[in-house]
């Protein structure tokens, strides 16, 4: 399941350079994710680094976008050439 940020963001900046897909970028109001590249750090590390660093806890999982660890795998292998 790709991350989502909720709006209880308060644009501390931590998040986008800890993702190492570049899945987070500044939106209008907040930062947002990107579920497209989101995949929860799988292949890069054991937890998401956005949720690790959040310290509002505002990074949930979206529940619009559900994805098991093997299809977030898959993305991540994509994503990289891997």
């Amino acid at each position: 399941m790709a991350l989502m940020i909720t709006d209880e963001c308060i644009n501390c900046d931590v998040c986008e350079p800890e993702c190492p897909n570049g899945a987070i970028s500044q939106g209008d109001e907040i930062y947002v994710i990107d579920p497209n590249k989101c995949t929860e750090c799988v292949g890069h590390f054991d937890t998401p680094q956005c949720i690790e660093v959040c310290p509002v806890d505002c990074i949930i999982k979206d529940p619009n976008h559900p994805e098991t660890k093997d299809q977030l795998l898959a993305k991540f292998k994509k994503l990289t050439g891997g």
